[in-house]
């Protein structure tokens, strides 16, 4: 599906991912980074018939029609994909959230040196991205934009991936990591058995590939901060090579864990995604104590 045919939200997405996927280019409008004290936003200057706000962020407004906009838009394309991200009872605070970390990653990177292309020549990669002039004007008219609008929130999302990126950039693309193979099963009783079994001698590789035919229980190499199952990790981790785990319980089932092999090594595609995903969670988790937000809405549009 065409950016151009999307919700921002999506478009917005799109431009994130695609900051972490080219994180070892640089970015267009970029300098290089260099880490900077942590600067105070200038205080919003309210005009004298003050607009209805959603929220402000560090004194900067989130008004109240972007916010109504931005939630017609999430709404519109969840019914058009059919996937729900959001349920309605969740949707307006989903929506203000990410207007939020948008806004704190924009801010961040113009702090962090990043120096925005001007409206023509965003005009410009828009038109490009949409194929044309032509589908760029429908898509405008499609969801609700004016060309200042839109520009307005482009811009927003180009400088927020810009600083997805720098942030990307510091999770190192090597790792210690363990090579692991597990016994899983769906109860405890049997999990049980299997601990019993393992500890009168018989064979770990042959019960793996007795409960797994397929896979043979082999979880592969992962580095920490990859596994979703984090009590998986944590005993991974702590056995010694050849050693067995206890019982690990998981809102999955039940698994016995054996180390195979550990050492540093590049991470794959994968945990290298995953992890830069995580640091961006962890960054914005962090950003978001620091400053100050003030949540002005009061009901869904």
């Amino acid at each position: 599906m065409n950016e151009f045919k999307r919700s921002l939200w999506f478009f917005a997405v799109v431009l994130l991912l695609l900051g972490l996927a080219s994180c070892g280019k640089p970015a267009a409008g970029a300098t290089s980074p260099q880490p900077q004290p942590s600067a105070t936003a200038t205080p919003f200057q309210p005009s004298p018939t003050p607009v209805p706000l959603a929220a402000t962020v560090n004194g900067t407004p989130i008004p109240l029609a972007m916010f109504q906009a931005e939630y017609a838009r999430f709404s519109a394309a969840q019914a058009k994909v059919g996937t729900e991200m959001a349920t309605p009872e969740n949707t307006p605070q989903w929506v203000l959230n990410d207007l939020i970390d948008r806004m704190l990653l924009a801010e961040a990177a113009f702090l962090h040196g990043y120096q925005p292309p001007g409206e023509e020549a965003l005009w410009a990669q828009a038109v490009e991205q949409a194929g044309s002039e032509e589908a760029l004007m429908d898509f405008l008219s499609a969801q609700g934009y004016t060309r200042e609008a839109f520009l307005q929130a482009y811009a927003q999302s180009e400088a927020a991936a810009w600083m997805v990126q720098q942030i990307a950039q510091t999770v190192p693309t090597e790792a210690e990591q363990v090579h692991a193979r597990q016994i899983f099963v769906y109860n405890k009783q049997e999990a049980e058995k299997v601990l019993a079994r393992l500890q009168h001698g018989e064979d770990f590789d042959d019960l793996a590939a007795a409960y797994d035919p397929e896979g043979h229980g082999d979880l592969g190499w992962f580095p920490k901060g990859y596994v979703t199952q984090k009590a998986i990790e944590d005993a991974a981790f702590a056995l010694a090579l050849g050693q067995v785990s206890d019982i690990v319980e998981t809102p999955l089932g039940y698994h016995i864990v054996r180390v195979e092999a550990r050492e540093e090594r590049p991470l794959s595609h994968d945990a290298l995604r995953r992890l830069q995903l995580r640091a961006v969670e962890d960054w914005l988790q962090k950003r978001r104590s620091e400053s100050t937000i003030h949540i002005l809405l009061t009901s869904t549009p």
